[in-house]
């Protein structure tokens, strides 16, 4: 079976790398450290300071594991390859639901990279999945939990 993509800009892929380095020379030796004090402190059975830093290590292990897959099977979209007026991973649109006036924008990235709050979408996001693939110009009806919608799809930008 094969392994999932993760569909990401270069600049979210640069960002997981930084990630993944802080993680493993800074995060890792810190926790590994809070753990040999913790231990020096004797009794582990009731040691608050040694279950934290092993929750903390779990979490960090954890983290790593799930950012070296990501990066493993990373795949950076290339905006700049794909049709100017199509929607795509890395590109910006800007859509107004239909009978509104208002406009909205947001850039769609890869999941590990979404912040709706700065107007970046999750490619998974129902939003997404229904402009993905669609042209400047073009009406799209979106599903996402709570009802449907249709947008116009005003402009794409790289």
């Amino acid at each position: 079976m094969p392994e999932k993509s993760y569909p990401m800009t270069a600049e979210g892929k640069e960002k997981l790398e930084a990630e993944l380095k802080n993680l493993k020379l800074v995060k890792r030796p810190k926790v590994i450290k809070r753990i040999k004090i913790a231990r020096s402190y004797g009794d582990l059975s009731e040691n608050s300071e040694y279950d934290s830093a092993k929750d903390e290590q779990s979490h960090v292990e954890d983290r790593i594991d799930v950012v070296e897959q990501m990066l493993k099977y990373a795949h950076v979209v290339d905006a700049d390859s794909v049709d100017p007026n199509e929607v795509s991973v890395g590109k910006k649109v800007t859509y107004t639901e239909v009978g509104e006036d208002d406009p909205e924008t947001y850039t769609i990235v890869g999941s590990d990279e979404s912040d709706p709050l700065n107007g970046k979408i999750s490619n998974d996001s129902p939003i997404a999945q229904a402009l993905l693939g669609k042209k400047k110009g073009q009406t799209v009806e979106i599903t996402p939990p709570g009802g449907k919608f249709k947008v116009k799809i005003n402009k794409v930008e790289d």
